[in-house]
């Protein structure tokens, strides 16, 4: 054991140095050279008696710090949460969002398929009325009628209502 201590304590200013030069970060080289001494010690069975623990030290600091920049690089910057701004922090639930996007889905889905190509054409792919009534080889009038008409349909469907009320028969 005092072998290794010998070996080990008079490298960790150079770690130091180097994990510092490579991370750019006192706290984070600081952690960085605990990590490697932590895993020199565990390791410590498996160093070569003949090679030289300088360099064996540096080489496990090294692969370290290219795991902790691949590891920020996968995870993106990290802000301890005492320095990180509310509004990065508080952010609007946004369930309702996906499910209001599957509902209009599922409305579009229950629209007749001229109006829903009429739709699709004018409110998603942003065609003139022009444009949409040459694409589908239809007067002007037709897609302004059936766009009309698919509009009111999901407007229906999203609150709820049914586009074709049953008819009762009255005696």
């Amino acid at each position: 054991m005092t072998d290794m201590v010998t070996l080990l304590e008079p490298q960790i200013p150079a770690l130091r140095r180097y994990a510092r030069a490579l991370l750019r970060d006192r706290a984070a080289a600081d952690d960085l050279v605990q990590d490697c001494l932590e895993r020199a010690i565990g390791r410590w069975h498996q160093r070569r008696a003949e090679g030289s623990v300088r360099a064996w030290l540096f080489a496990i600091l090294h692969n370290l710090a290219l795991n902790k920049m691949r590891q920020v690089k996968r995870r993106g910057p990290t802000t301890a949460i005492e320095d990180a701004d509310d509004s990065v922090l508080a952010q609007p639930p946004r369930q309702e969002d996906g499910i209001r996007h599957n509902d209009v889905l599922l409305a579009l889905a229950a629209l007749p398929d001229d109006q829903r190509s009429v739709l699709l054409l004018i409110a998603v792919e942003d065609l003139t009325y022009a444009e949409a009534a040459a694409v589908l080889g239809v007067p002007i009038g037709t897609i302004m009628s059936r766009l009309a008409r698919g509009r009111e349909r999901l407007r229906q469907h999203m609150r709820g209502e049914q586009a074709h009320p049953h008819l009762r028969r009255v005696k």
